[in-house]
């Protein structure tokens, strides 16, 4: 399935990444030692009931408030809210370590044991993986363990846990 992202999902993305209103308030919550707060993230689908399948019966989010356009999940801990689009992004694709990562895409950063038990969780749910589980940047700052897989809508979701956590922001 080949999904197109408008020039308006673009300018929306890049204001988020490159404004510098928005680079100043990260760098602030950066240097903060306030606990760590839940993220929204709303992201479009296809389908409802297909994103109600998926992220409640196959990742084991719990449902919370919705209607007839869109579904709030607690995203392991976070708030992830579906909504129903007819539009959706493209298939752009980044080079990492001999992979070609889906972008844009969302996820999580686990536990080393936590990333075994999930992605062998979805195995045995049968869910196809985009990115099988592997190991990157093996024996080097930040090596971590990677997985990527689609919902039903085609959005991209990465499951992560790195060999240190004290390396997630270190640069070498």
């Amino acid at each position: 399935m080949s999904i197109k992202l408008n020039s308006s999902h673009m300018e929306i993305f890049q204001f988020f990444l490159f404004h510098p209103q928005m680079v100043r308030l990260w760098n602030f919550m950066s240097k903060t030692n306030h606990q760590l707060q839940p993220f929204h993230l709303a992201i479009p689908v296809h389908d409802l009931e297909s994103a109600k399948n998926f992220y409640h019966h196959s990742l084991g989010c719990e449902i919370g408030r919705s209607s007839n356009e869109w579904i709030d999940f607690n995203f392991f801990g976070h708030q992830l809210v579906c909504h129903l689009s007819e539009r959706a992004s493209n298939e752009i694709t980044n080079s990492v370590d001999s992979n070609d990562i889906p972008v844009p895409h969302f996820g999580l950063v686990l536990s080393w044991n936590d990333f075994k038990t999930i992605t062998s969780d979805l195995k045995e749910k049968k869910i196809e993986f985009l990115i099988e589980p592997t190991i990157r940047f093996e024996n080097e700052v930040g090596e971590q363990a990677i997985a990527f897989l689609r919902d039903p809508s085609g959005n991209a979701i990465e499951l992560k846990a790195f060999k240190n956590m004290d390396s997630l922001f270190k640069a070498k």
